[in-house]
C-alpha cells in the first residue's frame, strides 16, 4: 500500500505531463502562484463588529445573517482565528482591517482621532507572520452615520467629521506600510444613498467630490499607502440612489490618480465583472480587486470556485495584470464555521488563479491572433478535464498543508478546543 504523500506525487507526475503537452510549465505557474498575496478581511471572524467603544450595531446598509457559535470577542481572539485560518492557506498573504478594529485600551477615541498607535498590535502580529496589512475606514456604525450619511452629509460638521476619519484613516495606512515594507491599500467605501424616490442626486455628489479631495489633499508616499476608492450599484436603503456609484468613482480614479476598487458583488448580476478589469485599467494605473459572490444580489456569499471566479482569475492572468491588481476577499457569512469560511473562500481564489496560471496562453494567443477560433476553443475545453487537482494537491503538499478533507478536521478540532468555549 503506497502513501498518500506517494499518492499525491505520482499524481502530480502524471499532471505535469498532461499540461506539458499543451506547452504548460507547470512548476513556473506554482512559483508565480506562491508570490500572489490575497488580502484577508478581518470582519469574517466576529461579523463586522469590531472592538472600538463607538460602535452602535452595523446599518448603513450593511447586514450579516447565521449566528454559529464561536465568534471572536476581542482583537485576540480574532488573531487566534486567523492563524488558524492561514495555517491551512498556502502561500504569504495579507490582512485587510477597518478602523473599527482598533483598540484602545478601554479609552473611548472617536473615529476622527484615531493613530497609528491603536492599530500597535495588528501592526506586530502582522510583522511577525510577514505579511502586509490593507486598511479601510468606518463609514458605519457610528451614531453621526445613524442616517446612512457620512462624507456626502448635507450637515457641514457631520461631513468634516468624516473627513477628518479619512484622513487619519490614511495616516494609518502609511504607519502600517511603513513598519510592514509593503504598501497598504486604503479603501474608501461609503454608504451614502436614498432608498425611493430621489429629486437632487447632483448635490450629494457634488459634496462627495468635495469631501474627497479634502480627504486626499496631503500626499501620501505611495509606497507607504495607496488610496482606492469604491463604487457601488445599491444597497440595503440606499436601492433607489448610490451617491459613489461605480461611473462617479471610476471618473474620480482617473482624474484623481487612485486606484480603482471593483467589488464583484457591487454590480448587476447580469454583468460579467471580470470584463470590466481591462477597461479601468486602460485608464487606471492600479485597481483593488474585492472578490465577494453575490446570490440574487450583493449578498457577501463566501467565494467559491465558481464560473464569475474563475473568469476573474482568468482575466488577471491573460491580461498580465497581476503586478497592478491588489487582490482582496470581502464576505462574511455568520452560518457557518468562520475560520473555515476563510479558508474556503481564499483557497477558491487560489484555485481559481492556479487554474489560469496553468493555461497555455502563448498558444492560445497565437490561435487567436492567426484566427484559428477553432483550436482556441478546442483547447480551452481541453483544459477543463486536465488533472487539475492533483497540481493543486502537489501545491498544498510542498506547503505542509493537509491533503484533501483533511483540513477540516482540523477547523472542527478547533471547534471543540476553542470556539466551542466562547459561549
Amino acid at each position: 500500500m503506497t502513501s498518500p504523500k506517494k499518492n499525491v506525487d505520482q499524481a502530480f507526475a502524471l499532471a505535469k505531463e498532461r499540461y506539458a503537452a499543451l506547452g504548460v510549465d507547470v512548476e513556473k505557474a506554482l512559483e508565480r502562484l506562491a508570490k500572489i498575496p490575497i488580502s484577508l478581511h478581518c470582519w469574517q471572524g466576529d461579523d463586522v463588529g469590531g472592538f472600538e467603544n463607538a460602535g452602535e450595531g452595523l446599518g448603513a446598509g450593511l447586514a450579516v445573517t447565521g449566528n454559529y457559535p464561536g465568534k471572536a470577542r476581542t482583537a485576540d481572539e480574532l488573531r487566534g482565528d486567523l492563524d488558524e485560518a492561514l495555517a491551512l492557506i498556502p502561500g504569504t498573504h495579507r490582512l485587510n482591517l477597518h478602523a473599527s478594529y482598533a483598540e484602545t485600551g478601554g479609552e473611548k477615541v472617536d473615529r476622527d482621532a484615531l493613530e497609528p498607535a491603536h492599530f500597535r498590535a495588528w501592526i506586530e502580529w502582522a510583522k511577525a507572520k510577514g505579511m502586509g496589512m490593507d486598511f479601510n475606514p468606518t463609514y458605519f456604525s457610528h451614531p453621526k452615520a445613524a442616517d446612512g450619511w457620512t462624507l456626502a452629509h448635507p450637515d457641514k460638521a457631520i461631513r468634516q467629521f468624516w473627513i477628518d476619519h479619512g484622513i487619519a484613516c490614511r495616516k494609518i495606512g502609511a504607519a502600517m506600510g511603513e513598519a510592514l515594507g509593503t504598501p497598504c491599500v486604503t479603501n474608501v467605501w461609503i454608504p451614502d444613498g436614498m432608498k425611493d424616490a430621489t429629486v437632487d442626486r447632483k448635490g450629494p455628489r457634488e459634496r462627495l467630490l468635495h469631501a474627497l479631495d479634502a480627504m486626499f489633499a496631503t500626499p501620501i508616499d505611495p509606497r507607504l499607502n495607496k488610496d482606492a476608492v469604491e463604487g457601488k450599484l445599491f444597497g440595503i436603503g440606499s436601492e433607489t440612489y448610490v451617491v459613489g456609484m461605480h461611473e462617479f468613482y471610476l471618473g474620480y480614479a482617473i482624474t484623481r490618480k487612485k486606484v480603482f476598487t471593483v467589488d464583484s458583488g457591487h454590480f448587476h448580476p447580469t454583468e460579467v465583472v471580470a470584463d470590466k478589469l481591462s477597461s479601468a485599467l486602460t485608464y487606471v494605473d492600479e485597481v483593488l480587486m474585492h472578490v465577494s459572490r453575490g446570490v440574487r444580489w450583493d449578498s457577501d456569499h463566501v467565494v467559491l470556485l465558481t464560473d464569475d471566479i474563475e473568469l476573474i482569475a482568468q482575466e488577471l492572468v491573460r491580461g498580465d495584470y497581476l503586478d497592478r491588481v491588489h487582490i482582496g476577499l470581502d464576505f462574511f457569512d455568520a452560518s457557518i464555521n468562520r475560520v473555515a469560511a476563510w479558508v474556503i473562500g481564499t483557497r477558491s481564489m487560489i484555485k481559481a488563479l492556479l487554474l489560469a496560471l496553468l493555461e497555455p496562453i502563448d498558444a492560445l494567443r497565437k490561435y487567436e491572433a492567426d484566427g484559428d477560433y477553432t483550436s482556441r476553443l478546442a483547447v480551452l475545453e481541453e483544459l477543463k478535464s486536465l488533472p487539475f487537482g492533483a497540481v493543486w494537491d502537489h501545491y498544498l503538499q510542498t506547503k505542509d498543508i493537509p491533503v484533501g478533507r483533511a483540513w477540516i478536521d482540523g477547523v472542527k478540532r478547533y471547534e471543540a478546543d476553542v470556539l466551542s468555549k466562547r459561549g
